[in-house]
This record gives structure tokens, sequence and C-alpha cells, in this order.
């Protein structure tokens, strides 16, 4: 009887702690809303990955050594609010086990998006970042990166083609002077019908 007391007590006392949680950060994710919510006090700009979240069934080709495309791979992309709604996260599993995610956040000050990339296929001392906004519908991000072979460019990562129930992504290569631009990577989503975790 002590026994069953206890864990009565232990299970009131957890259930009462986590409805307080949701109390004091009620953008977080919850039952209701798994994705979570966006923060009214957060930069307006938070919302431009809205018709984001939620979880998105894609299909993403990488571009192979030889220049051809290899073949498209199922891919969830899971979209959602963090940090009480003052972020975005996004993670994407894919069938062939490398999976990735983003930290995205909104910087004020610099009136730009600041996107921090982390992968299962390698773990470097400093995660790369992509810098951006969203301009003519599309959410467009930048990080300086020379090519394989040393000419100066950088990383350009698009979100374009955004609606309620898809959008695609591509990324691609381009030189300093936009002479040339070589896509590497393409995904095309839409939204899962039934969007739980």
């Amino acid at each position: 009887m002590k026994k069953l007391t206890l864990v009565l007590l232990t299970f009131l006392f957890c259930g009462s702690s986590w409805s307080q949680t949701l109390d004091k950060y009620p953008f977080e994710s919850s039952d209701k809303h798994p994705f979570g919510l966006l923060n009214p006090k957060a930069p307006r700009q938070t919302g431009d990955f809205a018709s984001m979240i939620g979880q998105s069934e894609c299909f993403s080709a990488n571009r192979k050594p030889d220049g051809s495309w290899q073949d498209s791979l199922k891919m969830l992309w899971t979209f959602k609010y963090i940090m009480n709604g003052m972020a975005v996260q996004d993670e994407t599993l894919k069938e062939d086990g490398k999976h990735s995610g983003s930290i995205r956040q909104y910087n004020a000050d610099s009136a730009q998006w600041y996107v921090s990339y982390y992968s299962s296929s390698f773990a470097p001392n400093v995660l790369p970042v992509w810098h951006g906004n969203l301009m003519d519908g599309k959410i467009v991000l930048k990080m300086k990166q020379k090519s394989p072979n040393g000419l100066d460019g950088y990383s350009r990562l698009t979100f374009y083609e955004i609606s309620d129930d898809s959008f695609k992504w591509i990324g691609e290569w381009v030189n300093d002077q936009e002479t040339i631009v070589y896509p590497f990577w393409k995904i095309s989503c839409h939204k899962k019908i039934d969007d739980k975790l």
C-alpha cells in the first residue's frame, strides 16, 4: 500500500510540475501543439518558416562527384519552434541513415537569419553557419565557401515555392561574380496529412 501511495504521489507531483512548466513556457511543444508555437515577443521574422512548421515527406537528391544526380531518397523533414517560441529547429531523417538538422535564429540587430547546421555524418569543432533573409517569397541563406578547385564563392541555400502544403529547397555553390551557379542538392516536400510527431 505504501508503494502504491508513493507511486501515485510521484505521478501527481510530476504531472503538476509539467503543468507548471507549460504555464511558464506556453510556446514550447505540448500534446496540443507538438511543434510549439511562435512567441509573440519573438522578432516577427521568426514566422518566416511558419508554413514549414510540422512534418513534411520529401524527396532528396545530391549531386555525384561525376556531376550526375543520385536517385532521390525519401526523407522526413520536421520543423518546430524552440526556446519557448523564439527560434526554429529542424531535423531531417533520411532513408540512407544520414540525418541532419539546424537551429534557426533571427537576429534583429543584424536583421538576418543565422542558421547553424549539424549532421550525423560529421561532428565539426565549430558548426557551419549560413545567414540571410526572406526575399521575394524565398528564404535565401549564404555562407562563404571555396569550390573544390579553390575558386572564391559561397554556398547558397534557398527555400522556394513555399505554400501551406509544400515547399522546395535547393543548395548551390555560386562564385563571387555570380557567373557560375552549381546546384549540388535538391529537395521537394509535401506536408504530412497526419501532422503529428
